[in-house]
C-alpha cells in the first residue's frame, strides 16, 4: 500500500487549504483512511477519518473547520481545511491501517 500526500503549503491565518491523499497498491477502498498531524515538538494526533460517503469522523480541535471528502474512482481522500490558525501548523500525514504517507507540511502564518 502506498499513500501519497500532497497540497501542503503556506497560508495566512483564516485562510483555507486542501491536502490530498491518493492510495495505491494493495488497497481496495478509501474507507478508513485517516489524516493525522504532527506539530513541531508535538506528538502525532488524529485529525479526521473517512468512513464512507457522507460519513466522516472529525476530531474536536478542528471540528467545524475541517471536512473530508472521498473519491472512490481516484482512490483519494481530501482534507478541506478552513479557518486555519497558527496552531494548525504541522506535518499532515495520511494513514491506512499500519501504512503511512510521507507527510505534507502546512504552515499557517502571516
Amino acid at each position: 500500500v502506498q499513500l501519497q500526500a500532497s497540497g501542503g503549503g503556506l497560508v495566512q491565518p483564516g485562510g483555507s487549504l486542501d491536502v490530498s491523499c491518493v492510495a495505491s497498491g494493495s488497497i481496495f477502498t478509501i474507507r478508513g483512511i485517516s489524516w493525522y498531524r504532527q506539530a513541531p515538538g508535538g506528538q502525532r494526533e488524529l485529525v479526521a477519518t473517512y468512513i464512507g460517503p457522507g460519513t466522516t469522523e472529525i476530531q474536536g480541535p478542528v471540528k467545524g473547520r475541517f471536512t473530508l471528502s472521498g473519491d472512490f474512482l481516484e482512490n483519494m481522500v481530501v482534507l478541506h481545511m478552513t479557518g486555519l490558525k497558527p496552531e494548525d501548523t504541522a506535518v499532515y500525514y495520511c494513514n491506512y491501517e499500519n501504512y503511512w504517507g510521507q507527510g505534507t507540511l502546512v504552515t499557517v502564518s502571516s
